[in-house]
């Protein structure tokens, strides 16, 4: 029997699946609130918290660059989602994606009826409006995108970077999302029989089980090997490992990394479409796990290089918000103490010895974080989400009961199988756009530019006056 992962869009009008005959469906005021709230909270992990977070961590010379790149990126995206993106991810279609009937978000509003359709929530009956579910995954959507720029920050062309984000975005996030987080939503199974029907309209990994609870898959790892393709075509920078390219600003990264971590907050609890108990079980989490990875980056740093450091404890708390995204809602809080303190110290690694191997100018360690922690999060939710060490194990909407008989090995394995389809589609389709964009516009800016820096040379501004 096949589990119930956590991001749906509906049992709804436009999908042809018809709601069972119980109480009526409505609209519940209360987790309506939070999604606004949770959305606005996403909002403020990428703008500013994003911008400000990468924007610190390159040199004074190309702050804005980064600062626009973040902000355009996440703009062009939310364009895209409304126009075809949704419908693509959260519509009927097959297991790779979906279709167009939600395109440029039609349907959604009835003129005739005069109504709005609503989209399901993790308890029967019990919706919430569509409108606010296609507006927080368009900020998840945006968010991943906007993550990638960080691997090759310096040294890119902006047109390039925003030709390249289209492609990706229509070709790897798209078809990602749907395989995760696509399927009809609670209410339309009621027995065996509808529970089979949904699972075979379903996005590919969640027919095959794969536990991802906001984004461990489609958003970090995603994003992280498009990243890391991207810092290996693009090259590294000039003068990478001979002149000094020190953060100019900690105190913009820690801002940012707070602010990053106090929207996550919206990104895991507001996964759960409800403000509710398991809600309430993400942030705790989310709370933990951060402040565990925190304390062992910088432990960490403390024992190795004999000082803790500012830009150590913000990628620490980052390494720990991305650890946990998976299994938010499915671990439990013990758990996520353990997958914090375990992603701060490899995530160090990550960043070190593991970037010193791959070789690649990955510039703000977006793979080193992001990847890393992102691999890591998926496989330890396999672990940790079984009942017997506090986690949610899965639920099985027939009998609206847990499920019983998890196996931790099975699972992991399931888990294990997302990693590699979201690695190997993400690189793959990372390395066709980059080439395809550099055959057309060219991926890097001339060595002369790069050197003076792309505030001037790029935006004809510059983020400080001397």
């Amino acid at each position: 029997m096949k589990h119930i992962t956590t991001k749906i869009l509906t049992a709804m009008l436009g999908l042809g699946l018809a709601l069972p005959a119980m109480a009526a469906p409505s609209i519940n005021k209360g987790d309506t609130a939070w999604m606004f709230v949770a959305t606005l909270l996403v909002i403020m992990m990428v703008i500013p918290g994003l911008a400000l977070f990468y924007g610190g961590m390159v040199r004074a010379k190309n702050m804005l660059s980064v600062l626009m790149q973040v902000m355009m990126v996440f703009s062009l995206i939310i364009v895209l989602w409304c126009l075809y993106g949704y419908s693509l991810a959260f519509t009927s279609g097959n297991a790779f994606i979906g279709g167009f009937d939600r395109a440029f978000l039609q349907g959604i509003w009835d003129p005739v009826a005069g109504t709005f359709s609503m989209g399901a929530t993790f308890t029967k009956e019990v919706m919430i409006p569509e409108f606010i579910f296609v507006a927080f995954q368009g900020t998840f959507a945006a968010i991943t995108c906007a993550l990638i720029v960080g691997s090759f920050a310096e040294r890119a062309r902006f047109a390039a970077v925003l030709a390249f984000v289209v492609i990706w975005f229509t070709f790897a996030y798209l078809p990602m999302a749907h395989m995760v987080w696509f399927w009809a939503g609670p209410d339309a199974i009621t027995d065996a029989a509808s529970l089979a029907t949904v699972s075979a309209g379903a996005g590919y990994l969640w027919q095959q089980g794969a536990l991802d609870f906001a984004g461990g898959t489609v958003v970090h790892i995603n994003s992280a090997v498009a990243g890391l393709v991207g810092a290996y075509v693009i090259g590294k920078r000039v003068g990478y490992g001979k002149e000094s390219m020190a953060p100019h600003s900690l105190p913009m990264t820690m801002v940012g990394a707070s602010l990053l971590w106090v929207g996550w907050f919206g990104f895991n609890a507001g996964s759960a479409l409800e403000a509710g108990d398991v809600a309430a079980l993400a942030f705790i989490n989310t709370l933990l796990a951060t402040a565990a990875a925190t304390v062992s980056w910088a432990a960490g740093e403390w024992l190795f290089k004999r000082k803790p450091s500012m830009l150590g404890a913000a990628s620490g708390a980052i390494s720990g918000l991305v650890a946990i995204t998976p299994g938010a809602g499915f671990v439990g809080p013990m758990g996520a103490l353990v997958m914090g303190l375990l992603a701060g110290i490899i995530c160090l690694w990550g960043v070190t010895g593991l970037k010193r191997m791959l070789r690649a100018d990955d510039s703000l360690d977006v793979f080193g974080v992001h990847g890393v922690g992102g691999i890591l999060g998926a496989l330890l939710t396999g672990v940790f989400a079984a009942p017997s060490l506090g986690g949610q194990g899965v639920w099985d909407y027939t009998t609206n009961a847990m499920a019983t008989g998890y196996s931790i090995g099975s699972q992991v394995l399931v888990q294990a199988h997302g990693v590699v389809v979201t690695v190997v589609w993400s690189g793959i389709v990372a390395f066709i756009a980059f080439k395809l964009v550099d055959i057309v516009i060219g991926l890097r800016v001339p060595e002369d530019e790069e050197r003076e820096g792309l505030d001037i040379t790029s935006h004809g501004e510059s983020a400080y006056r001397y």
